[in-house]
């Protein structure tokens, strides 16, 4: 990768500190920040507390721009098959492209099928949410357990507990481990007469999903007897309808996504219908809106204006420049407690990496630990090390700027917000890039 190669060898380091740059530049804060406008909510980095300066950022750009990143955004929006090593295309915006503008792959427009999965899902989910779907026994659905493992877990869990304020009378429930325990501890949770499983699994022989889906049937059928029953009780996510059929799950309950369908964006595709049972269907769209803002926003906007762009270069930056190994995820609302494991799997699992898509080993660092806990907990146990320890760490805080909660008026926010001042003020050797949403509005839902 000869761009970066050129961009190590010839980058020079800010020769001020942070505090000495915020007094020489009044308007550093504006200079470095962004504003993404969107129809429910606004998204603000703030990245001025990054050792950068004019020169660096232009560095960084232009290191982005050697690299092709436009021109790979761009075949992969397009339908090219940008996943070399299978040769498939990857195609997590056609999910979640509202628009509805064809988008080809081997000269077929996708979206057709896309959007009928979303009728299907969204058919489903009304019959269940409704109490139109019985169970055998003639009782609505009250429980949704969802088995799955990797990105057939992490993304609905992350969501599911974000969008805890819009959810309603479904609960959910997710079993991914293959201890016993998982599965064991949440079938104590629900009753055999009114649960839903949702089966996860591209191919349906992924073995700590179905080695769990097998307990819970078993589970299942101990008090139901009859096996006809299961069809009313388990559902399929997968493109594998012979497993399907043999394992008593009716063909008009599996849900299909596709091989341009990776794991770690699988959320927005059938494996999200946790979501939509749980937040409804018409939410649910919300999210993949909010998500298609986001593709147009990288596909449109110029790479010194593009906030994904501009925290890449800086991870980029960091851990080859700098040699800092790690990533910290720090949200400041308990809704997102989830999200540092779900970004660590986006990132760690794409990144994770020793060689080149040629095959060559490569010869620099090409993606950090990514870890982190929800603010303020994380001040009370690892802060001290970022603060004062040895060791550069980059930190990302999330903070929304209003809260589903006020409770005692606000005062737990307005607290909040004081405390996520003075952390990132406390020490000029802490790097950080702030992003405030609104209320988690940034999925702009009702």
């Amino acid at each position: 990768m000869s761009a970066l190669h050129d961009f190590i060898r010839n980058f020079k380091k800010v020769p001020h500190t942070m505090k000495e740059m915020f007094c020489m530049n009044p308007n550093r804060f504006s200079e470095f920040s962004q504003v993404l406008s969107l129809p429910g909510g606004t998204i603000l980095l703030d990245y001025s507390k990054n050792l950068i300066d004019v020169q660096v950022f232009d560095q960084l750009i232009k290191l982005a721009k050697d690299s092709n990143v436009e021109k790979m955004r761009d075949d992969m929006m397009e339908g090219r098959k940008v996943n070399f090593t299978e040769n498939r295309a990857v195609l997590h915006v056609a999910l979640r492209n509202r628009s509805n503008v064809p988008i080809m792959v081997d000269g077929k427009d996708v979206m057709p099928g896309v959007n009928a999965v979303l009728e299907q899902m969204s058919k489903f989910c009304q019959s269940v949410r409704s109490g139109e779907w019985k169970g055998y026994t003639g009782k609505p659905i009250t429980d949704v357990v969802n088995i799955g493992i990797g990105g057939s877990d992490l993304g609905p869990v992350m969501v599911t507990e974000c969008l805890k304020p819009y959810a309603s009378h479904i609960r959910v429930h997710f079993v991914s481990n293959i201890d016993g325990t998982h599965i064991s501890e949440t079938l104590k949770k629900v009753n055999p007469e009114t649960v839903l499983f949702i089966i996860a699994s591209k191919t349906f022989t992924t073995i700590e999903t179905m080695t769990n889906a097998n307990s819970a049937k078993q589970w299942f059928l101990e008090h139901a007897k009859d096996v006809s029953h299961v069809a009313k009780h388990f559902v399929a996510l997968s493109t594998n309808a012979t497993e399907v059929c043999k394992f008593g799950i009716a063909p008009e309950n599996m849900f299909e996504f596709w091989d341009w369908v990776g794991g770690r964006y699988s959320l927005w595709s059938a494996i999200g219908l946790s979501i939509a049972l749980y937040i409804g269907m018409e939410n649910f769209i919300k999210l993949l809106e909010g998500a298609h803002e986001m593709d147009k926003h990288f596909k449109e906007m110029p790479l010194h204006r593009n906030i994904p762009v501009i925290l890449a270069v800086l991870g980029v930056m960091y851990i080859n420049i700098y040699g800092a190994e790690t990533q910290a995820i720090l949200p400041y609302d308990q809704y997102m407690s989830r999200f540092a494991a779900y970004f660590q799997q986006g990132d760690m699992e794409s990144n994770g990496k020793f060689v080149t898509r040629d095959g060559k080993e490569v010869d620099y660092a090409t993606g950090p630990i990514v870890w982190g806990e929800p603010g303020t907990n994380g001040q009370h146990a690892f802060y001290q090390l970022i603060h004062q320890g040895t060791r550069l760490i980059p930190c990302d805080f999330l903070i929304p700027v209003h809260t589903h909660n006020p409770v005692q008026g606000g005062l737990h926010h307005e607290v909040g917000m004081g405390i996520i001042d003075s952390a990132t003020i406390l020490s000029c050797r802490m790097i950080s890039h702030l992003i405030y949403i609104s209320q988690l509005h940034l999925i702009h839902l009702k």
